[in-house]
């Protein structure tokens, strides 16, 4: 077992100590700022991953150290050591100028996907994804860390919701009473029905009302696909600062067309989807709600099912449908599943069905008293 090492403090605090330093993770570190101290250690089985002046204390690694290059020509960081922000994916961008958008780190990291290719062959640059990804899964393990598992909620719905549909509104407020409860809420990090989990989390702690008013902002710009979707959900952010609860949001540069939600506090992107989508079902312990939505949708929802099913982590976490008439009749697949249950192909399954949120509410809270 390593132990990691991802902060300036912790690395200085880590080579002060001198003497043998053995199985400790170092994640791109810049040894120049503790020279000193770092030529006075020795390293044993030790991992380098990126970082700078590593070069000066070769000599004192034993043959067991490992030593990653740190991927300088590369616009992502491939060994970043925190989850992302909105603010360092929308670094560059400029309120009132739509098309600054192409100035931000997001923007450059996902031209940069599709120019290698969503399927990459080259060696470095699947590496450098691989890598990337692996220090996602590193720091969102350590930010879940923090939460009992029942109490982390999943919400997937469809990235096409319009912020002025019902079903909306419905997820926003929703998420914003299981935050106030102690929840953490997590989607895919995305627009629509993913958008309105993290606007709910943001306004956690003020009056109802709070949605509303942001919904009345946010009308402005209603698709994702409008120019004004980023500059209304910053003024949102702007009239409502300083939010008091957190949520995880996680995407995927798969989807890059679709912008991420600024409105999710903690963001863990990713290049490979089948990684993000394995992450969001498996960390919402506490259960899952399903608004409406289409492809996507369906893949997660079997997925899970699977999990539940097998009992994958001991046991299985609540499966709501929100919205009877569209999981019944539209996409039924809530009878698709009911259907299977009563034939004994599926088991477990904590299957429910409500145009209620306050019955959602009820339900999850049931659960993670139980």
């Amino acid at each position: 077992m390593y132990k990691e090492i991802n902060t300036l403090e912790q690395l200085r605090e880590t080579v002060a100590a001198k003497g043998i330093l053995k199985k400790i993770a170092f994640q791109d570190m810049d040894f120049r700022t503790v020279a000193d101290d770092a030529w006075e250690c020795w390293y044993s089985d030790c991992i380098f991953l990126g970082g700078e002046g590593i070069g000066a204390i070769r000599s004192r690694m034993d043959a067991d150290c490992l030593v990653f290059p740190s991927f300088r020509d590369f616009p992502f960081d491939v060994f970043k050591g925190h989850l992302y922000t909105s603010e360092s994916l929308y670094e560059g961008y400029v309120k009132g100028d739509p098309d600054s958008y192409a100035d931000t780190y997001d923007s450059k990291v996902y031209n940069h996907y599709l120019e290698a290719g969503k399927q990459a062959t080259g060696v470095k640059e699947t590496l450098a994804r691989i890598l990337h990804d692996r220090s996602m899964n590193d720091a969102l393990n350590d930010f879940i860390r923090n939460y009992n598992e029942k109490d982390i909620i999943g919400i997937m719905g469809g990235h096409g919701l319009l912020r002025s549909d019902e079903s909306y509104r419905k997820v926003a407020l929703l998420s914003k009473h299981l935050t106030e409860k102690g929840c953490l809420m997590v989607s895919g990090g995305g627009p629509g029905a993913m958008e309105a989990t993290h606007l709910g989390a943001w306004l956690a702690g003020k009056d109802d009302s709070a949605v509303d008013e942001a919904l009345k902002i946010l009308s402005e710009a209603p698709s994702y696909k409008d120019r004004l979707w980023l500059d209304t959900a910053f003024k949102v952010m702007e009239s409502f600062p300083t939010p008091a609860h957190v949520s995880l949001g996680v995407p995927t540069w798969l989807y890059g067309h679709e912008p991420a939600t600024p409105f999710a506090t903690h963001i863990a992107k990713y290049f490979d989807n089948s990684t993000r989508e394995d992450n969001i079902i498996t960390i919402a312990k506490g259960g899952i709600v399903y608004s409406p939505g289409s492809a996507g949708t369906m893949q997660e929802i079997f997925q899970d099912a699977v999990q539940n099913h097998y009992l994958s982590f001991g046991y299985a976490s609540p499966m709501i449908f929100l919205n009877k008439e569209f999981w019944t009749e539209e996409m039924p697949v809530y009878r698709l599943m009911q259907h299977l249950i009563d034939k004994g192909k599926y088991n477990n399954l904590l299957l429910s069905i409500t145009d209620s949120i306050e019955e959602a509410e009820e339900i999850i809270e049931e659960f993670r008293k139980s």
